[in-house]
């Protein structure tokens, strides 16, 4: 009976081991989806990073910046309300007898606006897609990061400034 008991015990303990390894490997919710359709949203502003600039290898190209509708509320009043969403598309750059074109997409930059979702960060949400995959693939750590920086700015925590 006590072997019986024993094998039932580890029986179930492994059972609850391989439930919690299940849910430990199931993947984590993508905090900042890709976000579809933005180039048809606002055109905020456009800047060139040429190869003079001390951050041209990892900023430099052409980089477009786009505004959700409730975007364009927070660069109006200052204060970026929950459901903002703004684009940093980087694109390489090529010239060609003077005239210089857009590239091969170098990655998207997502900042999202959600008060409750990202208390931790002051209320935005950082991804970055690399060149035209929808897979993000910003580490945790890298998130803080961008929020690290980004607090530097003004307002709420946003660097560009909506070109009108």
């Amino acid at each position: 009976m006590t072997i019986r008991k024993s094998t039932v015990s580890i029986l179930a303990a492994a059972g609850l081991l391989a439930s919690f390894l299940c849910l430990a490997a199931e993947p984590e919710e993508v905090p900042v989806p890709y976000p579809e359709g933005f180039r048809e949203w606002v055109h905020v502003k456009s800047t060139l990073v040429g190869a003079e600039a001390p951050s041209f290898a990892n900023q430099g190209g052409l980089h477009h910046f786009y505004a959700n509708a409730q975007a364009l509320k927070g660069y109006a009043s200052g204060s970026f309300p929950d459901g903002s969403v703004l684009i940093d598309d980087l694109l390489e750059v090529q010239v060609s007898a003077g005239v210089t074109t857009t590239g091969a997409r170098r990655r998207l930059a997502v900042m999202v606006k959600d008060s409750q979702r990202f208390r931790e960060t002051g209320g935005w949400g950082f991804e970055v897609f690399k060149g035209d995959s929808h897979e993000g693939t910003l580490p945790p750590l890298a998130r803080t990061a961008c929020f690290a920086c980004h607090t530097k700015a003004a307002p709420d925590s946003v660097f560009s400034e909506f070109r009108r």
